[in-house]
């Protein structure tokens, strides 16, 4: 059940008084998409976007006039960003597209809220909420938001065909507010345009994939990607949907927060090389590809081999990349989420943490080992010794390492 009286909650604050900023003397401003959307569902509300009849010359004058900072982002678009109290609104006046060119279109100004709305992608995208509480449908977008029904506005083939990237979001919008099987309509349209994938934009491709991966329903939906042959498409290889399916619920099982990179792993990364294509094809940042690639390896990992070799993989990897592998081997392992075994191998970068390796460059040239290479080497076998002995603390054990290594090293100069 939708109540509309939900949306009112958006209503306070520094956008409350953007609007009334905006909204008087023949101009009309109101809050737009997502925010309303989410709003009437009871969902988080992360960024809230307005949309105004005001062009924007006028609407840089009222909020000079209110004394906020206004930033340009997209004047071509009609677009400007108002800071309040440090928070940022886009606000955009009212337009309709002349021309469209897949993710450019040519526009004009208008003071049309049906038109403003009828341009937009689905209709639970096209909602607006007036300065009164009232909550504008020109689409349908309450009835399908009630039944958690993504649906394309107008014709889906022609939305597709102005802006492929639309494929994507439907199943990304679909994964998180879409109910039972999606739109017959939309997902046909979907597989006829799937070939206008490979001409997008990669990075926009990572960020919609991104955002999908940690949906409510991210693993229905891409089963049904999967089927149409459309994931393959986006992440240039196989799909382990059963490893992803099972990261989500020992994700839920451990209370740890959703995580993209994790989750991605888990969807196509099997050898070091899916990590590196992956990384590629999605043009993924450093510390992202790293991730993938740190996997490498994950097979390996099985709490039946006990906890001292955990602690040295967990010494070399680091926490992050740690529970990134062990996780992934879980996943992969055929154990439930309930093992007790695995969920302690899983907590044991909270439960432990190395001591410093105690031995320093002083500590060898002290025992005769020259400056250089050997020293570097010296250095390399002593921390491998001390890891073998599973990290000693007592300075005798540490001691006794120094001097055995010292002495190899030495001998073999």
């Amino acid at each position: 059940m939708i109540d509309q009286g939900d949306a009112a909650s958006l209503l306070r604050g520094p956008v409350a008084r953007l609007l009334a900023a905006l909204d008087h003397d023949g101009e009309e401003a109101r809050i737009v998409g997502g925010a309303v959307r989410n709003a009437l569902l009871r969902m988080t509300v992360h960024e809230i976007d307005v949309a105004t009849t005001a062009v924007p010359d006028e609407v840089l004058r009222r909020v000079g006039a209110a004394g906020w900072k206004a930033v340009p982002t997209g004047l071509g678009h009609g677009t400007i960003t108002v800071l309040i109290e440090g928070k940022p609104f886009e606000v955009t006046t009212l337009r309709r597209d002349v021309e469209t060119y897949g993710r450019r279109a040519k526009v004009v100004f208008g003071r049309d809220w049906v038109a403003d709305a009828e341009r937009r992608d689905f209709t639970i995208n096209a909602l607006s909420l007036s300065l009164d509480g009232a909550v504008h449908d020109y689409v349908g977008g309450l009835a399908d938001l009630a039944v958690r029904h993504v649906r394309f506005i107008g014709d889906p083939a022609q939305r597709i065909a102005e802006d492929t990237l639309r494929i994507l979001r439907f199943f990304r919008f679909h994964a998180w507010y879409g109910a039972g099987a999606p739109d017959a309509e939309g997902l046909d349209a979907c597989i006829r345009g799937r070939a206008g994938i490979e001409t997008l934009s990669r990075e926009r491709v990572r960020t919609e994939l991104l955002k999908l991966l940690l949906a409510p329903r991210a693993a229905p939906t891409l089963a049904i990607m999967a089927e149409t042959g459309l994931l393959g498409s986006v992440l240039g290889g196989v799909a382990l949907l059963a490893s992803f399916e099972n990261m989500v619920k020992i994700e839920a099982a451990m209370r740890l927060e959703a995580d993209a990179m994790r989750r991605l792993g888990a969807l196509g990364v099997a050898v070091r090389e899916d990590g590196e294509r992956l990384a590629q094809t999605l043009r993924l940042s450093n510390a992202e590809t790293e991730r993938l690639i740190a996997l490498d390896g994950w097979w390996r990992v099985t709490p039946a081999a006990g906890e001292k070799p955990a602690r040295a993989l967990l010494y070399r990897l680091g926490p992050q990349h740690f529970s990134d592998q062990v996780l992934l081997a879980w996943s992969r392992s055929g154990a439930g989420v309930a093992d007790l075994a695995w969920r302690g191998l899983a907590y044991l970068s909270e439960a432990w943490s190395a001591p410093a390796f105690a031995l320093k460059a002083a500590d060898f040239i002290r025992r005769g080992v020259a400056a250089g290479p050997a020293l570097g080497a010296a250095l390399r076998t002593a921390e491998e010794a001390w890891i073998a002995a599973d990290f000693p603390t007592d300075r005798a054990a540490v001691e006794l390492i120094a001097d055995q290594t010292a002495r190899a090293i030495t001998k073999t100069d």
